[in-house]
């Protein structure tokens, strides 16, 4: 069974109820989901810049507490590699980004994400993009 990394985007559109994303969720199995620290920190910012923050944070802990939080700690060597790389080819993505595919990597997920055009220049990064426009 595969296991999957949920990116930042895909854990906005399943709080929104958009794209399917819950059933998708449900198919893959949240035991083999997961989420990294930096979406944790996304959401939550996401949540205190909202109209409703309190509510939107309570929504976001809710939805963080379903899942094992990954740390970063041990994708930092490559996520230093792979930002080494990227500029040294003139291909930088944001930082964040770097994290949460490094993570991905690093724990040998898959990477759930819309975000294609800059998570794929990621080197040995496996993605599936479950959203449907």
């Amino acid at each position: 069974m595969k296991q999957y990394l949920l990116d930042t985007n895909i854990c906005i559109f399943f709080l929104q109820g958009k794209y399917n994303v819950p059933t998708k969720l449900q198919k893959a199995g949240r035991q083999n989901c997961y989420i990294s620290e930096i979406t944790v920190a996304e959401l939550l910012y996401g949540a205190a810049c909202s109209a409703q923050p309190e509510k939107h944070s309570e929504q976001v802990k809710l939805f963080i507490a379903q899942f094992e939080i990954l740390p970063i700690f041990s994708a930092l060597p490559f996520y230093a590699q792979t930002k080494a790389h990227l500029r040294k080819n003139g291909q930088m993505i944001d930082d964040f980004d770097i994290l949460i595919g490094a993570t991905a990597v690093s724990a040998n997920l898959v990477l759930v994400t819309e975000n294609l055009k800059h998570l794929n220049r990621i080197p040995d990064i496996t993605i599936e993009n479950w959203i449907k426009r």
